[in-house]
């Protein structure tokens, strides 16, 4: 089955032009994209009105691709062009990622906007995310994300930067309310919605959140009280609370991971 999920708030036009350059990177690069979602502020659910498409895909080449000591480049990059940005992974890259607890393969399977997919490929790919993911890994992988965001926000004081470090700090809230999982939706208001928090935190971000919607330009500022806890008490506990060692067995991860891939590119 055929995935196309597009919300009514996006441009027609710019979607287009984005179906337009992903049938140009299959034509011209010999791929298949088996799955390409938006992965920016659209998709987690804080857009600005000048917010840019952010398309990421997964592709695999054809066999001649992997049957050669001279591998060919494993990332397909297309130019800035406007609000466009469009690149993509090729699997084998992409599950050696997962393996290694990078949560971006996470974060495109649990997208909410799909401009193109097959159905079976992403449940088959999610269902191998969540026995393979290494929730600790996954977890400092947020960790050092959210840090480095929340940072840069105490530099500058740039509310917009306060976003970057909230989906973070919201993720290990979800990891940590959720125990044994390593999958964590990537949309802000599910995490909202899936954990339990106070009133006044979620008052504050739907607040923070709308005026984003409106602003182009947030501007600096003091950031919200319950945010600012919020923050500082998340990254604290995922420090404390999610090892450095990993908690899965590589060996065979690497085995589900190689099964899945070569049955994907032989199916191709």
């Amino acid at each position: 089955m055929t995935l196309r999920t597009i919300p009514g708030t996006m441009d027609p036009t710019v979607v287009g032009q984005i179906d337009d350059e992903l049938t140009r990177v299959e034509r011209e690069h010999h791929v298949t994209v088996r799955l390409a979602v938006e992965s920016g502020s659209r998709a987690w659910g804080f857009p600005s009105p000048d917010s840019d498409y952010d398309c990421r895909f997964v592709y695999i080449g054809d066999l001649d691709t992997y049957l050669t000591p001279w591998p060919a480049r494993d990332v397909i990059e297309t130019p800035l062009v406007g609000l466009l940005d469009v690149n993509g992974w090729d699997l084998a890259k992409a599950l050696r990622l997962l393996v290694a607890g990078n949560a971006v393969l996470i974060e495109w399977l649990m997208s909410p906007i799909v401009y193109r997919g097959d159905a079976d490929f992403r449940t088959a790919l999610r269902a191998l995310a969540a026995e393979v993911a290494d929730r600790d890994r996954v977890a400092r992988h947020y960790l050092h994300l959210g840090s480095k965001q929340w940072a840069l926000f105490e530099r500058g004081r740039s509310l917009k930067k306060v976003f970057y470090a909230l989906r973070p700090a919201m993720a290990l809230r979800w990891l940590r309310e959720h125990p044994g999982a390593a999958v964590a939706p990537m949309h802000l208001p599910t995490l909202l919605a899936e954990c339990e928090l106070p009133s006044a935190l979620v008052e504050s971000v739907a607040e923070l959140t709308e005026l984003k919607a409106r602003t182009r330009e947030m501007g600096s500022g003091t950031i919200p009280a319950p945010i600012a806890e919020f923050l500082a008490a998340e990254f604290e506990l995922a420090a404390a609370g999610f090892p450095t060692g990993s908690g899965r067995h590589p060996d065979r991860a690497r085995e589900l991971t190689t099964e899945f891939f070569r049955r994907e590119a032989l199916s191709r």
